[in-house]
């Protein structure tokens, strides 16, 4: 029986301004995402969906609510972790649209940084990224540098260094727009994959008409609010 929680938000609602001006950009947010479970989050543009992904990453302050990581109070009308820092280091992976790998670093070390600054030795923290490497099928790609990657290669490097120090949360920006339909469906499967592998909660937002379809859970913005429903969840158990 898995000992992680996944990730718990209640009641968070982020504010820009005060008063008349004041501008609420989430409005009493709820959600929930049990450890290897991948849920979609889809909105318009401006809906929030950006503001929201920067609260659960710990990016900007939201102005209330609660929000529990691994029945870890991390939030509670305010942050209840000292660093913010080693909070997204350690517990949060992040999966961008753009692969943002390091020019000057090969697929390896790219993945393996985010462990070296964790305190891991240099060795071990290769030998995780191989690990994880081989575990999305481009180990063959081990030493190429980025610009030698293609973009599903650079894509799944990416979600490497996502899961690197096994976070319970993962939360994916976009991770499939630049890709056609073959690899975005890879790249989907690919997460529920690691979602189950290795216990995390994964939430992704996106836009993208041809993955919407796999989400067994989908939370709908708009408007700062959010509401679930039950998605087709075709073809990833």
């Amino acid at each position: 029986m898995s000992s992680r929680k996944g990730i718990r938000i209640e009641g968070l609602s982020k504010r820009y301004g005060q008063g008349d001006t004041a501008v609420f950009a989430l409005k009493d947010v709820n959600m929930q995402v049990a450890p290897g479970e991948v849920v979609g989050l889809i909105g318009p543009s401006g809906s929030g969906k950006s503001t929201l992904l920067k609260c659960l990453g710990a990016v900007i302050d939201p102005t209330a609510g609660r929000m529990v990581l691994d029945d870890e109070v991390i939030y509670d009308e305010g942050w209840k972790v000292r660093d913010l820092s080693a909070l997204r280091r350690d517990k949060i992976g992040f999966v961008f649209q753009a692969p943002y790998l390091i020019p000057f670093l090969d697929a390896t070390d790219n993945v393996a940084l985010l462990s070296m600054l964790a305190g891991v030795p240099n060795a071990e923290a290769r030998a995780k990224a191989l690990e994880l490497l081989t575990a999305l099928d481009v180990q063959h790609r081990a030493h190429a540098m980025p610009s030698a990657l293609s973009g599903g290669e650079q894509q799944r490097v990416s979600i490497a260094r996502g899961l690197v120090n096994r976070p319970p949360v993962i939360l994916a920006d976009e991770p499939t727009a630049p890709l056609d339909s073959v690899r975005a469906m890879a790249v989907i499967r690919i997460l529920n994959d690691m979602a189950k592998r290795f216990e995390a909660a994964i939430i992704v937002v996106t836009h993208d008409e041809k993955i919407i379809p796999t989400f067994k859970r989908i939370y709908h913005i708009r408007d700062g609010v959010t509401h679930e429903e039950l998605g087709e969840g075709r073809g990833f158990d």
